[in-house]
């Protein structure tokens, strides 16, 4: 998206600011706040309004409507923040528009301004859309590398495989009982979680670990071979007993071979003892012999 798309937001959110006494700085982060991010028109504007005292924009949210006809809030309780009260109000327009806005006290902010490290979702990325008070002044430049994920030591490796097979007991129980939805969830985490978490590293191995990590594989489709990504649909299946093994063997395999692809590149084993040992004992419960 061009900044001709942004532009009108942004001159909106600035100009509210500035006729309000109160606010004396508006920075925006996240993707916004980035150079070179990959935007569409879904992308949201993460706003940070500085207050003189934020407890006014908690008891009286009419505030929110300045900004367009508002179509559903989420509202994430108030947090402390290095000693300091914080809080976030999500809020989705009816013309689409996306403003996750966080309200700060002056005082954090001038905490934040003096960190010789920022926050993570401040390293992520910034720009200083007004400060009145020139309260940033000196604030240490963003590095835009907060949340680009590290190699996994060969422990971390070996404990992760374990953990994601660790779903497997569940699963099958689940099956075995017929409970829906459990066991709809138990998938959701070895895709999501699990499995999204691998093909995560996969991908960090294949750009030299500079890009940028995310919530449940966001954003992971688009590095993906299609051939691949038709495997992980092909993970899921509809209600029946024999579907659901099919789905759970599916996504074990593949799961275990882009496993073994993430080790072998990193120079790590591949606990093949353990995937013997849970193989069997997924049959074992499939036939009938245990528990």
């Amino acid at each position: 998206m061009s900044n001709q798309g942004e532009q009108p937001v942004i001159d909106k959110l600035t100009a509210w600011a500035k006729a309000k006494p109160d606010i004396r700085a508006v920075i925006l982060t996240s993707s916004r706040a980035k150079p070179n991010a990959t935007l569409d028109e879904f992308s949201d504007y993460d706003v940070i309004f500085v207050a003189e005292d934020i407890k006014p924009y908690l008891q009286d949210e009419s505030w929110l409507d300045e900004f367009g006809r508002v179509l559903v809030v989420y509202r994430d309780p108030v947090e402390i923040r290095f000693g300091f009260e914080r809080f976030i109000r999500v809020t989705q327009y009816e013309t689409g528009l996306k403003i996750d806005f966080t309200l700060w006290p002056v005082d954090l902010l001038k905490h934040v301004s003096q960190m010789k490290q920022l926050p993570d979702y401040i390293d992520d990325g910034y720009r200083i859309l007004l400060d009145k008070d020139r309260l940033m002044q000196g604030m240490k430049t963003p590095s835009c590398r907060a949340f680009v994920p590290k190699p996994p030591t060969e422990v971390e490796y070996r404990n992760f495989i374990e953990e994601c097979f660790s779903d497997v007991p569940y699963a099958v129980k689940q099956i075995r009982r017929g409970d829906y939805f459990p066991l709809q969830f138990t998938f959701h985490l070895m895709r999501c979680q699990k499995l999204a978490k691998l093909l995560e590293w996969k991908v960090e191995i294949e750009h030299g670990w500079s890009l940028k990590g995310a919530y449940y594989g966001k954003g992971l489709q688009k590095y993906l071979d299609p051939k691949l990504f038709t495997e992980i649909e092909n993970t899921y299946a509809g209600y029946g007993f024999e579907a659901n093994w099919e789905s759970l063997s599916r996504i074990i395999k593949l799961f275990s071979r882009i496993a073994k692809e993430v080790g072998e590149r990193m120079g790590y084993n591949y606990p093949e003892e353990l995937e013997t040992r849970i193989l069997k004992y997924l049959q074992k419960v499939k036939g009938g012999e245990l528990p």
